[in-house]
């Protein structure tokens, strides 16, 4: 069985592409931490809200209540709460503008996800053996 014809698996292994690219970036700028005029660079999220209206053609997805047990929907899903990012990179005199500790923050976290979608496709695997009678084996 090819696991990676399923689309579960297909997701988590594209998401850790993208963070493996992303810890190589965030290491190039703290390699070039002191060179000078270097900005720092980063790579793009996905923007769910703009998948999702790719898909099905609105950021809006209406809940429906099938059952009289279901709880009745309150609003809609996709209010999303906007915030602009502060640019808050400040520039050496030699024109440099990395911040290590901003740099150690994103590998932090970028290290933290990338292990998140390492234990989900663990527990993914495991659940398809128990499906099979594998048990773990």
């Amino acid at each position: 069985m090819d696991l990676s014809n399923l689309a579960v698996f297909q997701a988590m292994g594209a998401k850790m592409n993208f963070l493996s690219t992303r810890q190589g970036v965030i290491a190039q700028n703290v390699a070039n931490a002191d060179t000078p005029n270097y900005r720092p660079r980063d790579l793009k999220e996905v923007d769910f809200g703009a998948v999702l209206k790719e898909v099905t053609g609105s950021k809006q997805v209406r809940m429906e209540q099938t059952s009289a047990g279901h709880i009745a929907p309150g609003g809609m899903l996709g209010k999303e709460d906007v915030r602009k990012a502060r640019m808050t990179y400040e520039v050496a005199p030699a024109g440099n503008a990395v911040i290590l500790e901003e740099q150690m923050v994103k590998a932090s976290r970028t290290t933290a996800d990338y292990s998140l979608m390492t234990n989900l496709m663990r527990k993914n695997v495991g659940l398809i053996q128990t499906a099979l009678g594998r048990n773990g084996q």
